[in-house]
């Protein structure tokens, strides 16, 4: 029996697209599966090592990893006119953000990337993902660069968004915005490769067709989001683009890799080569 260390989010579009290889409700023979739950960045900093056999990643890590790492079909966080969002205590013209103090999901998330693509470079400062309105709250940041569930639930946290850098991509490209995408070690081999990304994608496919089962797991990573926004947020990420990239998909991460080696932000772009 082989262990293979799963690494992903404990938020609740992963946690869907998850749970039916989390539950043993899909299995590969042969292969072990150990679940590991750290924010992206975290996992990020793992891929750099090469520590996990599959991880999520930022689609923007990809960059640095690609060598290790082989990108996967199926598990694709794709946003399509929307993706990570601006957010101050009070209305702010969004030319001002470059010279405002940025609170960020960490320097390697594709959330950053995009910041430097469509705004520049402003001051940052890294934050926990969960912790960012906080520190816009209690005025420790001027902005924060939300991700996950705070891209839709940040009124009721009396915050303003400035700028939705998914609408800004929309403008640019019309394209789905590639946010992260998961990787499997190279030296696993072409069959596991193989294996892994079906039984990905027969998860996914198990999450869709047992909607109501797979959301009641996912609240568990919701921090408090009801049912309703947990099911919106979800199907907002787990899309048709999660189940497989297709020309789009691979077109929309050419595209991110061409405008962040364009723009200097990146010194090389990886093969967009998804098993």
């Amino acid at each position: 029996m082989t262990l293979v260390r799963i690494g992903h989010s404990p938020d609740p579009d992963d946690a869907f697209m998850f749970y039916a290889l989390t539950a043993g409700k899909i299995r590969v023979p042969g292969i072990e599966i150990e679940h590991v739950l750290e924010d992206i960045e975290s996992l990020n900093r793992r891929a750099r090592t090469g520590e996990l056999e599959v991880t999520a990643v930022s689609a923007a890590t990809y960059v640095l990893v690609h060598p290790q790492y082989r990108m996967m079909d199926p598990g694709a966080s794709m946003g399509k006119g929307y993706g990570p969002i601006l957010v101050a205590k009070e209305p702010m013209d969004p030319k001002l953000v470059v010279d405002k103090v940025v609170a960020i999901p960490g320097s390697h998330t594709t959330a950053a990337l995009l910041l430097r693509i469509f705004v520049g470079d402003p001051p940052i400062i890294e934050v926990a993902f969960d912790k960012i309105p906080t520190v816009v709250a209690e005025g420790q940041a001027d902005l924060g660069l939300l991700i996950h569930e705070g891209q839709i639930t940040h009124r009721q946290m009396g915050l303003h968004k400035v700028m939705d850098l998914g609408e800004e991509w929309q403008k640019d490209s019309g394209l789905p915005l590639p946010l992260g995408i998961n990787v499997m070690r190279r030296d696993l081999g072409e069959e596991v490769h193989r294996r892994l990304s079906q039984a990905l994608r027969d998860s996914i496919d198990y999450a869709y067709a047992h909607v109501d089962e797979a959301l009641e797991y996912a609240m568990r990573y919701g921090r408090g989001i009801d049912k309703e926004t947990c099911r919106r947020f979800v199907l907002m990420y787990v899309n048709d683009y999660t189940k497989r990239l297709g020309p789009d998909g691979e077109a929309a991460l050419r595209r991110l890799y061409d405008l962040a080696h364009a723009r200097g932000l990146i010194h090389e772009k990886p093969p967009v080569d998804p098993i």
